[in-house]
């Protein structure tokens, strides 16, 4: 049998507003159905889809946020988040609402380097 396939998930957009973010989170879900060994990484505005509080109702819309805390449950573990973009944005890792690994972007590009896929929204 084939060894599973490492891919990356980049996401980059507010949790809000477009449909870039939902459907990043629906693609990495299915890969990791199908036992794909998949990285979710976290840059610029897309780190704002990690703050604890968010509460999408108002605009008639899921909230983002309470999906994201399954992903551990689809055997994503592997969550990133650059130093840089919550630096640029006043935010701690004590804001957002689930564990993740905050890596500097030359740690970035080493993972996307050593992914089989990456797909960038």
């Amino acid at each position: 049998m084939a060894e599973p396939t490492s891919i990356t998930f980049i996401s980059r957009c507010a949790p809000y507003g477009q449909h870039k973010p939902k459907l990043c989170m629906d693609m990495a879900l299915a890969a990791a159905v199908f036992e794909q060994h998949v990285s979710y990484i976290f840059l610029e505005d897309g780190v704002f889809q990690l703050l604890r509080g968010q509460d999408a109702g108002a605009i008639h819309s899921k909230t983002l946020g309470n999906a994201l805390e399954t992903l551990e449950l689809y055997g994503i573990d592997k969550v990133y988040v650059d130093r840089e973009s919550l630096s640029r944005r006043n935010l701690k890792r004590e804001d957002l609402i689930i564990e993740v690994e905050i890596l500097d972007r030359i740690a970035i590009a080493k993972l996307l380097d050593e992914a089989d896929s990456v797909f960038n929204l």
